[in-house]
């Protein structure tokens, strides 16, 4: 059974960096796609930054490229989210979500159609 467990949120100032990270278990063979999301109150969720573990290719939002990088650590299956120059309107719940087994490139990943979820953690950003 495949398993996420998001970890990292957290209150930070303006300008300030955050990194989240995406453990998951039950990835015994075969490649993933991870993507995260993120949802404001009152706002739809949206995906932020996705890799793929076949080929290491990434995809960001517009919204935070440049500002956000992610990476992974497939010997952890361990994916992460480093934040940068956060600012107020990145305050969300933020998700991973993966797709196993996955064998596209990480720039092609989805919109939603993920088939494991993790739990979310808050990222809050004050101004």
């Amino acid at each position: 059974e495949v398993q996420l467990q998001a970890s990292g949120g957290g209150l930070v100032q303006a300008g300030g960096s955050l990194r989240l990270s995406c453990a998951a278990s039950g990835f015994t063979f075969g490649y993933y796609v991870i993507k995260w999301f993120r949802q404001a109150p009152g706002k739809e969720r949206e995906g932020v930054s996705c890799i793929s573990s076949s080929d290491g290719a990434t995809t960001y939002a517009d919204s935070v490229k440049g500002r956000f990088t992610i990476s992974s650590d497939n010997a952890k299956n361990t994916v992460y989210l480093q934040m940068n120059s956060l600012k107020p309107e990145d305050t969300a719940v933020y998700y991973c979500a993966a797709d196993y087994p996955a064998y596209y490139s990480g720039s092609d990943c989805p919109k939603y159609e993920y088939d494991y979820w993790g739990q979310g953690t808050l990222v809050t950003v004050s101004s």
